[in-house]
């Protein structure tokens, strides 16, 4: 998985605004927990909050459900934001060393200059590149109207998760192997998913997927901790944008 240049970026993030109509958008962020045997006198470190023992696989990916960066070995125990803080890609991406382009205007601005940014869940902690949804019940017709807009770029993490497990079904069983071995094993399993993916392409029902982030707008809640003020005017510039210019018909099916 080489690291992508700025021409890659924006590749990526054109291809995301041509499928989830996110502009500006360079990856959807998440982990999952990869079940594994518990190692000899390692006591409760790859226990994790699902309450069995695993290995945490951080990944980023792109509209084509391909993996961008992934980070395996982490100890189960460790929240998802803990994970990508000290992975290599995390440590980049806040030290801007990831060749991020520089900000662009929105789609159909003209002065409305914006950063690149990735998509994650209300996990991770927002950042002047990194974007979570709202936290929150009750929410206006704006905020609301973004985090769906958000879910439909972040959901292609987790598609891109279903889809790993059920070609490579060792995933969901646990892996009776020392855990360096697994993270070895994981690996090659995002390897070979990219290869499958590139020579298969991308199929997935957006209809089934819209309804249930739809279901579950108002079910987001303040994890993260690093709030990063930057991060949060530019998320309320993204929202601003998406009932303006950046506006789509069936956006409005999240406030009914």
């Amino acid at each position: 998985m080489p690291e992508p240049n700025r021409e890659k970026w924006i590749e990526i993030s054109e291809l995301f605004y041509k499928k989830t109509n996110f502009p500006n958008c360079l990856g959807s962020i998440d982990g999952k927990h990869i079940r594994c045997r518990n190692p000899n006198n390692s006591g409760s470190l790859f226990y994790n909050h699902k309450k069995y023992f695993s290995i945490v696989l951080m990944a980023v990916v792109d509209a084509n459900l391909n993996f961008v960066f992934i980070d395996v070995g982490a100890y189960g125990r460790e929240a998802d934001s803990n994970v990508f803080r000290n992975s290599i890609f995390g440590k980049k991406l806040y030290t801007n060393q990831l060749q991020i382009p520089d900000p662009i205007s929105l789609p159909l601005t003209e002065n409305n200059l914006q950063p690149f940014v990735f998509v994650a869940d209300e996990a991770f902690g927002l950042h002047t590149n990194l974007l979570r949804p709202y936290p929150g019940r009750g929410l206006n017709n704006i905020r609301r109207i973004f985090n769906y807009r958000l879910s439909r770029a972040r959901r292609t993490v987790e598609c891109a998760f279903g889809v790993l497990a059920n070609k490579w079904n060792v995933l969901h069983t646990t892996i009776i192997v020392e855990p360096d071995f697994c993270d070895h094993i994981i690996k090659a399993c995002c390897v070979l998913h990219n290869f499958v993916r590139k020579r298969d392409g991308c199929n997935y029902d957006e209809d089934v997927a819209d309804t249930a982030y739809i279901n579950n707008l108002d079910d987001f809640q303040a994890h993260g901790r690093l709030l990063n003020r930057n991060g949060m005017e530019i998320r309320d510039n993204f929202a601003n944008y998406f009932i303006n210019q950046g506006a789509v018909p069936f956006q409005y099916r999240t406030t009914l």
